[in-house]
């Protein structure tokens, strides 16, 4: 779950992160009296959206007056945010973080995030600041900074030491940075991220250390521990369809391809979309329905894929470990009887009790495309998909 600037920024300041005077805004006018509440001559207004890249994409301005904080709130609220870590509809900006200006010595770049070859937290800095660590890492690789946190002891003063020294930070701001990199740390570990990235993270002229952007990430399955973290969820920055899953206890991830993905495993959906990628196809999804395939959760399933009105065909690719197939076959018959359903449906089903599944399908009436292998079931979705598409467009329903 991503959280707001404004959010990671109060929870980083808790744990004595230095971070500039700030104030969230909802109108042109309410951004121009918190510019007025700050004082001081310089504000930057910050829209704020969940992705990267805000400033290239005019999401970010720097303002000197009230005139000028009102006409860029103008131009922001209610527009789409458009940047290279959105697709091309963008992120709504309802939302905007006016902060007070700080004279810039010098930026930084400090991450946090999990290094799963070492199953570690990574500390990840540059001295090359207020840049995409993607581009440091291209254009400035020497630059880059590395120190693994070991568990069992936590971050030690001496690693902040040492970072500090490595960044070239001045020795009298050294106790200031190992605050910093402390905090960092402490919030990352209490509130279970997965991330948490400054950039930049200034020293000022008058020496101190600030950070002047924050984001943060954070561990869905572990949530339930952290009740405060969950009501910083904003659905307006969601994919409403990701969104609906989520609530419904599904996995689900929009696409922009044309066939509809139901399946029981996170492998076994990534391999379904590689295999209707290979058949010349284009996934709509990414949905695992988990290991339950109950008729209630292959219903809540379809309710969901057709949802998109992308959608020319789906293909249902369940594999029966603990399940069984004709368990599954009758919760898919019954999802079809409850959920109206105008495309076409490709049906595979492996595992346990196979037969009797194949069965049920094929007793039930329904137009239930059936296909044995995986391959076989992408290519006859992808045929279906075509034809579907060269035809009049399908009025679907769903109930």
């Amino acid at each position: 779950m991503d959280i707001h600037e404004y959010q990671a920024k109060e929870i980083l300041a808790n744990f004595g992160v230095g971070v500039p005077p700030g104030a969230l805004a909802y109108s042109p006018e309410q951004a121009a009296y918190r510019a007025r509440e700050l004082g001081g001559d310089t504000w930057v207004v910050k829209a704020q959206v969940h992705a990267g890249g805000r400033g290239k994409a005019g999401g970010v301005k720097v303002c000197h007056s009230d005139t000028e904080i009102v006409e860029t709130c103008e131009n922001l609220f209610g527009s789409k945010l458009v940047t290279h870590q959105t697709d091309s509809n963008g992120k709504g900006v309802y939302r905007v973080y006016v902060e007070g200006g700080v004279p810039i010595d010098r930026e930084i770049y400090l991450g946090f995030v999990l290094d799963r070859s070492s199953q570690r937290v990574m500390i990840v800095a540059s001295a090359e600041g207020g840049m995409e660590i993607e581009d440091i890492s291209a254009e400035k690789p020497d630059s880059i900074v590395r120190s693994t946190v070991e568990p069992a002891v936590g971050l030690q003063d001496f690693q902040c030491r040492q970072i500090a020294f490595k960044l070239g930070i001045d020795p009298a701001l050294t106790q200031s940075m190992v605050r910093t990199l402390q905090g960092c740390y402490r919030a990352f570990r209490e509130h279970d991220a997965t991330m948490v990235e400054i950039n930049p993270l200034v020293v000022t002229g008058d020496s101190r250390i600030l950070a002047l952007d924050a984001k943060m990430t954070f561990d869905d399955n572990a949530l339930f521990r952290h009740p405060h973290i969950s009501e910083l969820r904003d659905k307006s920055q969601e994919d409403p369809r990701e969104s609906r899953a989520a609530d419904r206890g599904l996995s689900y991830v929009g696409l922009e391809g044309n066939i509809g993905c139901i399946v029981n495993g996170a492998g076994l959906a990534m391999a379904t979309m590689d295999t209707i990628k290979l058949a010349g196809g284009e996934p709509a999804n990414f949905l695992d329905i988990g290991g339950g395939a109950t008729p209630e959760r292959v219903a809540k399933a379809f309710r969901l894929v057709m949802s998109d009105d992308n959608v020319q065909a789906v293909l249902v690719n369940i594999f029966a470990g603990i399940n069984r197939c004709d368990w599954v076959a009758e919760g898919v018959v019954q999802a079809l009887r409850e959920v109206q359903v105008n495309v076409p449906v490709i049906v595979r089903l492996a595992g346990t009790n196979v037969e009797e599944g194949q069965k049920i399908l094929a007793k039930s009436g329904l137009p239930i495309i059936r296909a044995t292998t995986l391959m076989e079931a992408a290519e006859r979705s992808v045929q279906a998909w075509q034809s579907d598409s060269i035809g009049e467009p399908k009025l679907r329903a769903v109930k």
